[in-house]
């Protein structure tokens, strides 16, 4: 074997190279809010109900090489200010139960709003507990492939993509 060390090959042991890495996606730049404090009602208990309490959101989207590093237009990449706005909205208007499903919506608006292409999304109440620094959620998502996009701007990719191009009426 040509990847065997040849002194671990003589003791009896040998350490096979590292495979190599492939993969379908696109390197990402990554635009990122980190420790965005806001007050939210959420929770299951007695407790969490009634009162609006502190969560810390750590937000990191991935797009595909963005644009503005040639442009440095703000319009050619995720607007960090923007996002910063809109998850304040959500922390005031939604009515989750589960951390889970909070950061399941702020996955969904960076994604679908924002044009980012993934998204990695960490949720935390600090000082839930006496004896833990937090508690919370962590999820990572990708947006769907163009394909899987409904409406117009999808199939007219799909009919570009298979060759038949739509004329203006």
């Amino acid at each position: 074997m040509s990847n065997l060390s040849p002194d671990l090959a003589q003791a009896g042991t040998f350490m096979l190279s590292a495979p190599q890495q492939t993969t379908d996606r696109p390197a990402l730049d990554q635009i990122f809010i980190e420790g965005l404090v806001g007050q939210t009602v959420i929770g299951l208990h007695e407790t969490e109900l009634y009162h609006a309490q502190p969560v810390v959101i750590d937000v990191h989207a991935g797009v595909a090489r963005a644009h503005a590093c040639q442009t440095d237009r703000i319009g050619d990449t995720i607007d960090y200010g923007a996002v910063r706005e809109r998850l304040h909205r959500l922390l005031a208007e939604h009515r989750f139960q589960l951390l889970e499903a909070f950061a399941e919506a702020v996955a969904d608006i960076v994604i679908h709003e924002f044009g980012a292409a993934w998204v990695r999304v960490r949720v935390v109440k600090p000082r839930k507990f006496d004896d833990v620094t937090a508690v919370g959620v962590q999820i990572e998502r990708h947006a769907p492939a163009v394909a899987e996009h409904p409406g117009r701007a999808g199939a007219v990719l799909r009919m570009i993509g298979s060759g038949m191009v739509p004329h203006k009426r």
